[in-house]
């Protein structure tokens, strides 16, 4: 009989992982406590760093694809059909 083994759980699933969550969980918890107007100051820095990061981490798809739609569309012969 061809037993599959189960999937191995996410890693946040992990006993490790939950322990590494439950700290990060009480470590945000104290630094909005008791930093707050450090991690508010900082805010301003997070947005700014987050549009170049957002941009290089969003457009990870798009190698070697520069301008599949169209060139899709001269290739059917769409292009110049009677409209």
């Amino acid at each position: 009989m061809d037993h599959e083994s189960p999937e191995s759980p996410p890693w946040w699933r992990s006993p490790a992982g939950m322990v590494a969550l439950c700290f990060a969980a009480i470590a945000a918890f104290f630094l909005m406590t008791e930093h707050t107007a450090h991690v508010f100051g900082a805010l301003p820095y997070l947005l700014l760093l987050a549009c170049p990061l957002m941009h290089l981490f969003m457009h990870h798809g798009h190698h070697g694809g520069h301008g599949g739609a169209h060139e899709r569309a001269e290739g059917d012969g769409s292009k110049g059909q009677g409209r």
